[in-house]
């Protein structure tokens, strides 16, 4: 009676009536609210997931699993890019470079750490770790960084704030060789990935990674639906006949793709990171 289109339930499942869409539609919701609640302690999700330990560990697991060595935190780095990011809000820019010219190296040379070779990825509006490690991996400048053999350590800085009017989650990640003898500084041993919204290409690549298991659960949730109505839209024939003359002849359709929009709107809602 529920999926199946048949006589006895008129050829149209109740799974795609009104009582049934309503109820799919508060489950979903509510388990989007009961995630962020429990993952973030915010029920509207605006506060973040993501944490310098679980940076780590994707950032780490993207190396192995290119036969690189893992990386190792480093206090001074970690202090570096926290200073980085609060000075971004602080003078509300996106860049690598502070609007009066700052280079990003400036922050290594206030906490003390020198270096041989060091990096920098930038990535905003993300709400996991894997979507931010996942969107530097689908760059290839910010991959480049991620992946670098030479590099041994590196710093993580996550910080919440308004930036252009907006309230953003910004995280900043500084790679490291180091080394005492290094001129701190030299533009040569620096490497910046430059700072742009991602391609639709590379977007459709980290999309599901980005999704959390409650949006992943409820797109899951929302095609059965929509499969459940192409099947009713199938026997449409079927029908009784005061229902083949008015709009519910097609009502399978129109509710296929109405939940199928549904399933993209909740995927397009978790992918507007920046790198």
């Amino acid at each position: 009676m529920a999926v199946v289109p048949h006589k006895k339930n008129h050829y149209r499942p109740h799974l795609i009536r009104g009582h049934g869409i309503a109820i799919v539609v508060v489950l979903v919701v509510g388990l989007q609210f009961g995630y962020n609640a429990i993952t973030t302690g915010d029920v509207l999700g605006d506060q973040t997931a993501i944490t310098v330990a679980g940076l780590l560990d994707e950032t780490n697991a993207a190396r192995a699993n290119s036969g690189e060595s893992n990386l190792v935190l480093n206090e001074k780095l970690t202090q570096a890019a926290y200073l980085k990011a609060e000075d971004m809000f602080t003078r509300q820019y996106w860049a690598h470079d502070a609007p009066d010219g700052t280079k990003p190296w400036k922050w290594l040379g206030d906490v003390g750490y020198n270096y041989a070779e060091a990096g920098e990825n930038l990535a905003k509006g993300f709400s996991s770790n894997s979507a931010t490690v996942a969107a530097w991996l689908h760059s290839s400048e910010h991959r480049a960084n991620v992946l670098k053999a030479s590099y041994s350590q590196v710093g993580f800085a996550t910080k919440e704030g308004e930036l252009h009017g907006k309230p953003t989650t910004v995280v900043v990640a500084l790679y490291g060789t180091p080394a005492e003898a290094a001129v701190a500084g030299a533009q040569s041993g620096f490497r910046e990935a430059s700072t742009s919204s991602m391609s639709p290409i590379a977007r459709v690549g980290y999309a599901l990674r980005n999704l959390t298991p409650a949006a992943l659960g409820s797109v899951v949730l929302i095609m059965v639906v929509a499969g459940v109505a192409l099947l009713a839209h199938a026997y449409r024939k079927q029908l009784p006949k005061p229902l083949r003359q008015s709009w519910r002849r097609h009502h399978g359709l129109y509710k296929a793709v109405g939940m199928t929009s549904f399933a993209l709107i909740i995927v397009a809602l978790y992918n507007g990171g920046q790198i």
